[in-house]
């Protein structure tokens, strides 16, 4: 293989991985925390596309502000669904956790037929952000779209990563990861940050929709893709593991852009599936273990 094929093949991977590395951190965050398996993920993200459209089509507005109208709305939603009808929840039974894992594959229907219903089966979307195209290797151009949607994902990234690791907040939602009991006993609301880290989760995966909109159109189901391929990064590199989420989202690429290339169209989604079905086996816990608190634990 020449080395400038190689080259092309590796800016593909990191320009697909980007964006699986921002769906899976909201995944990872979510059930790092709340130790939640959320299964309405990828609606968030067809939230975000929804509202983009929204903003860019019917308000005019340009093309970043539609990316962050999209997240906002996404976040508000996902803070609204988490007071409506996850705290309810937790204050009710002890079992909230299995509860909570049901309500969110229902919350999934919910959102899909809501959005059938509101805006149809029509596919939505905008033919470009931006104009034009350009070169990122020796034989291979892309769209600015694409190009943009890559580097939100990787400041949007590298902000929750300083936020987690920076700020007073950001350390409580640490804390409360590590060990909820000892959180709450020096002071940490559990309910604020249990509904800030779900809204967080939720505007992550609705940025990613906001962000591909000229590239992936909304439509009610848009979100069963971005969900898979969100699952396979977790589940490769460790549930809960917020760091491996990011590295995990890089590696999908590079796996799914090598089977597509050697293999050819369609093997992608093979290649990925034998690998974690091969973790599952030998590894478990995933490539970076993780200390993740285990719903049976409690």
């Amino acid at each position: 293989m020449e080395l400038s094929t190689l080259w092309d093949l590796l800016v593909t991977a990191l320009l697909r991985g980007g964006i699986y590395a921002l769906m899976a951190l909201g995944l990872a965050l979510v059930f790092g925390v709340m130790n939640i398996p959320q299964f309405a993920h990828g609606e968030f993200y067809m939230v975000g596309a929804y509202a983009a459209f929204f903003a860019a089509v019917v308000l005019g507005l340009n093309p970043l502000l539609a990316i962050l109208f999209g997240t906002f709305i996404s976040f508000f939603v996902g803070v609204l669904i988490e007071k409506t009808a996850f705290y309810p929840l937790r204050q009710r039974t002890e079992e909230w956790v299995m509860n909570a894992f049901l309500l969110t594959v229902g919350l999934s229907f919910v959102l899909q037929n809501a959005a059938l219903a509101l805006m149809g089966s029509s596919y939505r979307g905008v033919a470009k952000y931006w104009e034009g195209s350009i070169k990122v290797a020796a034989g291979l151009s892309t769209s600015v779209d694409r190009l943009v949607s890559f580097l939100i994902a990787i400041v949007a990234i590298g902000v929750v990563w300083v936020f987690l690791q920076r700020t007073q907040t950001g350390r409580a939602i640490r804390a409360v990861a590590q060990d909820e009991r000892g959180a709450t006993l020096v002071g940490i609301s559990l309910s604020k940050i249990h509904t800030l880290t779900f809204g967080l989760g939720c505007a992550l995966a609705g940025l990613a929709g906001a962000s591909l909109l000229p590239i992936t159109q909304a439509y009610p189901f848009v979100g069963f893709r971005p969900l898979v391929e969100s699952w396979f990064v977790v589940i490769l590199v460790g549930l809960g593991n917020i760091p491996g989420a990011v590295v995990g989202g890089f590696i999908v690429g590079m796996l799914e852009t090598g089977s597509y290339y050697f293999l050819g169209a369609g093997w992608q989604d093979v290649i990925t599936l034998f690998v974690l079905i091969l973790i599952l086996l030998f590894k478990p816990s995933g490539l970076f273990g993780g200390a993740v608190k285990g719903i049976w634990e409690r």
